[in-house]
Parts: C-alpha cells; sequence; structure tokens
C-alpha cells in the first residue's frame, strides 16, 4: 500500500479545507463592507411623483439585500415629516406623500450598484422645493444641510455598532430649481455647490476625491430664466474636476411640468448609474478568492 499517497492526498484534503476558510473569513469580512451613497436634494430626488403604488418590480429580489436610512423633513408641505426612525432598513418605499408611500431614483440606482459588485447602502434625505441658499444653507448656518450632517452622521454609528465598516462612495446631489427662482440665489448658487461638496468631502467624509453626481431639471421653468446660473454652474463644477459629473434629465417622462413619474424616477436611477460608470467614478471591489492549487 502506498501510504505516500494517502499522507500526500490527506494534505491536499487539509489545505482545501484551509483555504475554504480563509476564502469563507475573507468574503464575510467584504461583506461587512458597506459602500455608503448619500442621496439629497429637492423634489425629484425625493420621488415627489414616485408613487410606490407603482413602485419597480425588484425581479431580482435585490432590495432585501439594500440598506436604505431616509429622511422627509417636509419643511415646504403641511405633510407630516417621516423617516426611518433612525434605523436602517432595506430598500423600499419611504412613509408619506401617497398612500403606498413613495420613492426616488435610489431604487434603481442601488440596484444596479448592487449588480455591479458593490454592497452599497442608501442615505437619503430630500425634500421638495428646498433651495441650497435659502433652506440648506452653509455648514454652520444652522440649516437643512447642518441636519442632514447630524443625522448621516447618526446613521454611520448606527452601521459602526452593527459591526460594519462603512466607506464613503459618492454623493448623488439632485437640485437646483428653487434657487432658480430669486436673482439673489441663482447668482450665489455656484459657490454655494463648491463650498458644500467640498465640505462633504473635507469634514464630513474624510474622502478628499468622493465621488459626486450633479443633477438638476433644465427644463424647469425658474432654472429657464437663467439657465447658466444653475445648468451651467453644475457643468462647471463637473469639468473641474474629474470625479465630479453633470447628469442631464431631458428626456425623462413626467408627471407635470418638472416632477418626474414613477417610470421617469426608474430610469433617472439608472441614468446616474450608467452615467457614473461610464465616467469610472468609482469601481467594483475585486472578488476574493482562494490561491490556486498546485
Amino acid at each position: 500500500m502506498n501510504f505516500s499517497f494517502y499522507i500526500s492526498l490527506g494534505g491536499g484534503v487539509m489545505f482545501c479545507m484551509f483555504m475554504l476558510t480563509v476564502y469563507m473569513y475573507l468574503n464575510k469580512a467584504n461583506a461587512n463592507d458597506i459602500d455608503l451613497f448619500i442621496c439629497a436634494g429637492q423634489s425629484n430626488m425625493q420621488g415627489w411623483q414616485g408613487n410606490g403604488a407603482y413602485y419597480p418590480e425588484d425581479s431580482d429580489n435585490l432590495d432585501s439585500q439594500i440598506k436604505l436610512y431616509w429622511v422627509y423633513p417636509a419643511t415646504k408641505t403641511d405633510e407630516a415629516a417621516t423617516s426611518s426612525g433612525g434605523q436602517w432598513t432595506t430598500l423600499k418605499p419611504q412613509d408619506g406623500r401617497f398612500p403606498d408611500g413613495h420613492f426616488g431614483p435610489e431604487v434603481t440606482f442601488a440596484r444596479k450598484l448592487k449588480q455591479y459588485g458593490l454592497n452599497p447602502a442608501i442615505f437619503k434625505y430630500s425634500d421638495g422645493g428646498t433651495s441650497l441658499g435659502g433652506d440648506w444653507k452653509a455648514p454652520g448656518a444652522g440649516g437643512m444641510y447642518d441636519a442632514m450632517v447630524t443625522e448621516l452622521k447618526s446613521a454611520v454609528e448606527v452601521l459602526k455598532r452593527q459591526g460594519h465598516n462603512v466607506v464613503f462612495r459618492g454623493l448623488v446631489w439632485i437640485q437646483g430649481e428653487s434657487d432658480g427662482e430669486y436673482a439673489a440665489l441663482r447668482d450665489a448658487y455656484e459657490e454655494n455647490l463648491k463650498i458644500l461638496i467640498n465640505d462633504i468631502r473635507k469634514n464630513v467624509t474624510g474622502v478628499s476625491d468622493l465621488p459626486v453626481i450633479l443633477g438638476v431639471d433644465e427644463q424647469h421653468l425658474f432654472v429657464t430664466w437663467d439657465p447658466d446660473k444653475i445648468v451651467g454652474a453644475q457643468q462647471r463644477i463637473a469639468e473641474s474636476d474629474p470625479k465630479i459629473i453633470f447628469t442631464s434629465m431631458t428626456g425623462l417622462p413626467k408627471a407635470d411640468s418638472t416632477h418626474l413619474t414613477p417610470e421617469g424616477l426608474a430610469e433617472h436611477g439608472e441614468r446616474l448609474y450608467n452615467n457614473a460608470i461610464e465616467a469610472e467614478l468609482f469601481s467594483a471591489p475585486a472578488p476574493v478568492l482562494p490561491a490556486p492549487l498546485n
């Protein structure tokens, strides 16, 4: 009997078992990494006409694998403010606006990110009709931006207590229409947006080249009064930084003069993702595989 053969075979089995253990450990570690995306802005980020009754079908069963933390402050309407209650839930329609809730472009955007190989979590803070200069305001001015940052820090701490390693992956900012209404807000918009992006990168996430996706309804009445001050501002900021892109909303289906339909919101989320991938804003993590056997 060739005992050396069995010893060699046993050693091979033990090695395979060892590598399987390493593989499972590393993949478990990767599963604890959260790719956090901040989605913020006004009505078309919120999904003002995103009736939850028409929520996009989750044919690949991805929503249960994607975390969502959201806040709808409702500062501009008589509606009650709603949120996920200071906790992370899974991707789904958010309370408010319609009997079945509402949703924005974050749904299809997050699903695409998941299919791409990331482990996305969506932090969403949005409110229709809000201007950057008058409502969100500068960092430290006590506006919606400060409230969002406070909420974001709390949301990150929840994830860390759950054992997750949080990686800030990007900011999606869909906003600007309300700043187009008044000349003073229009004139200050470009500088205000630069300040917001710089603060998010330097003081909030600590990621100096955090990818940023910008967008605004170019056809909104207030924006058309002086497109260069809003659309042009976003485009110039994007042109000045390889990690910032401007995304167009032209051609997306609308329920009224500015608000996207449920179908339009779903298309918008996919467009945001596609534009980001085309611009190589972020890359999927390399899969963790065991070393090849000799």
